[in-house]
Parts: C-alpha cells; structure tokens; sequence
C-alpha cells in the first residue's frame, strides 16, 4: 500500500511540473518568450563562438609560458615560420580542426587534460617540459595518425602538388602517400618542433 501511495505522489509531482511547463504565462506573451529565448540564444551562441576563436590565437596560445619559451621558440626557427612565400603557420593551424565539430571536441580535450597540467605546473620548467617532451609528442602523432594528418592537409594536398618539381626521393614518397599507404606526419615528424629522445622507437610503436 505505501508503494502504490509513494508511486502516486510521484505521478502527481510529475502531472503538476509539466502542467506548470505548459501553461501560458500570466506576466509575458508567447511572443516576447520567444523572443528573448531567441536574442540570449543568439547572445549565447555569438559568445561560444567569439570563446573558441579567441582561444584559438597566436596570442592565446604563447598566454603560457611552457609554450611561449619552448616549442614557440623551435617553431620560428622552421620553415613553417619563414619561407620564400610568406605563408606562416601559427599553433591553431597544426593543432586546431576548422572543422567545427572536431573543433569543440579538440576544445574539451584540452579543457580536460592541458589546462590542468598546466595549472598544477606539471611542465612549467624546462626539465619538467623535456621529461614529458616525449609523451606529449606521441599523443599529437597518435591523433594525427587518427586523422590522416588532417591540419596539415588543409595547406597541403597532393592534387596540389607539382611532383615533378620535387626531388626524386620526395617524389616517390608523396606517390605512395597519395595512395594511402602513408600520412604526411610519418614522415614529417620534427617538421616545426625539436624532436625527443627516444623518438624513432615511440613513433614505431604507434604504427604496428
């Protein structure tokens, strides 16, 4: 008997809860609900969007110092910095997805795993940075490896490419790899940063 009341009460909780969602309010009209949903959505929407741009700079990303005085510092040294064409790539073009959904999932990631470490200092000096060089490199090229090199094709793509103007061995490479047996980060591993110690045995393992 006491559950059969209990399971009663329950039920009426739940008829007066939608009752009280479906009633039209007493102080405003439909259409000014609607509109105010419809502006803070358009508020909310504009501010998550203006929040992963943001976090998506140049700026943003050297904000921390394990970056700025570390991988920042290798990047300007490389090609992907200074080059005959003066195309530049910033972190966001190698680390970031355009791809909007892949884009929030990278965001969450880093929300999750990064901003913590960072703010425990799990890296924040130069030994600590070198000693996780290593794990922090084969996570990228394990991600990497899952998107077929993703970031780097948004710049480069084989049907761009004129391949008789390579060199002969970078010819035979880019063949192959446009035909899927390949990814660009296989072989262009230290192609912005210092590569870690240990790092031929690592990567190795990532492709068996």
């Amino acid at each position: 008997m006491a559950d059969v009341r209990k399971s009663s009460t329950r039920g009426n909780f739940l008829c007066r809860l939608w009752t009280s969602l479906c009633r039209p309010s007493l102080r405003f009209t439909l259409g000014g609900l609607l509109g105010a949903g419809f502006a803070g959505g358009i508020v909310f929407w504009g501010g998550f969007n203006t929040a992963l741009e943001m976090s998506s700079t140049e700026t943003f990303c050297i904000s921390c110092h394990e970056m700025r005085s570390t991988v920042y510092q290798e990047l300007q040294k490389t090609v992907h910095w200074s080059n005959p064409s003066g195309v530049r790539a910033i972190c966001s073009d190698c680390h970031v997805p355009r791809q909007w959904l892949a884009k929030v999932r990278r965001k969450v990631m880093a929300t999750f795993n990064e901003v913590p470490l960072h703010l425990i200092g799990a890296v924040s000096t130069p030994e600590s940075f070198e000693a996780a060089r290593l794990d922090m490199a084969r996570d990228v090229w394990a991600s990497m490896r899952a998107t077929d090199s993703r970031e780097c094709r948004n710049c480069h793509r084989f049907e761009s490419m004129a391949m008789d103007r390579q060199l002969r061995a970078a010819q035979r490479k880019h063949e192959r790899a446009a035909q899927g047996d390949e990814t660009c980060i296989d072989c262009h591993q230290g192609i912005a940063h210092t590569l870690p110690d240990g790092w031929e045995a690592t990567y190795d393992s990532l492709t068996q």
